[in-house]
């Protein structure tokens, strides 16, 4: 039985009904772009990917796709961190209350000062990494300023990853189906091994 990766990505992203309304290059497709990156834990992989493959065509810019999704990207995290910093008592509780998720919570928070800007960095890319690292560094006092600059750091990576596998797929594809499983496999790609790199990292 044949398996359309695109159609198994899209059921996988509950974004990517929205995909189709990133044509015509509108202000407002930008705005649906950072409007679904800022929140953390809402797969819009599949959107990401459209944006750089629609960047590709020249239906939008390849510029304003990056600044959209790492700049949103990076407000949310920097919310993330204030509500760490003023709720941590309270998130810390809640975490220990499930568990695993507590020990990680009080890893990150124990490492995010001597790990500095590559743990900051790092983090970002283990699952749920994102709200751990908000969370964790705001919650252990870690300054706003470093975790911005960590955070920025972060976020322009991911971005350009997930933009990028679009963008490339876009330009060897005029297939938008092929172009879509192109850029949604060398993300999920590219995601996993920036995964794996960072658990190393974590277990070092």
């Amino acid at each position: 039985m044949d398996i359309d990766i695109a159609s198994l990505a899209a059921w996988l992203d509950i974004t990517s009904g929205l995909s189709g309304s990133l044509s015509g290059a509108a202000c407002w497709a930008y705005a649906i772009l950072a409007l679904t990156t800022l929140p953390p834990l809402l797969p819009n992989a599949v959107l990401l990917v459209t944006g750089g493959m629609l960047a590709a065509r020249g239906e939008m810019s390849l510029m304003l796709v990056l600044a959209s999704v790492a700049g949103s990207a990076l407000l949310g995290d920097l919310l993330i961190h204030r509500f760490g910093r003023a709720a941590g008592g309270r998130v810390r509780t809640v975490a220990h209350r499930r568990g695993r998720q507590g020990e990680l919570f009080d890893w990150a928070s124990r490492r995010v000062h001597r790990g500095g800007l590559a743990f900051v960095v790092g983090v970002r890319f283990l699952p749920s990494g994102r709200l751990l690292a908000g969370l964790a560094a705001g919650a252990a006092r870690y300054p706003a300023r470093k975790f911005a600059l960590g955070a920025a750091l972060a976020e322009t990576v991911w971005a350009g990853y997930s933009v990028g596998a679009g963008y490339f797929g876009g330009a060897v594809s005029d297939d938008p189906v092929f172009s879509l499983a192109i850029g949604i496999g060398l993300s999920v790609l590219i995601g996993g091994g920036a995964a794996l790199v960072a658990r190393a990292s974590k277990e070092t």
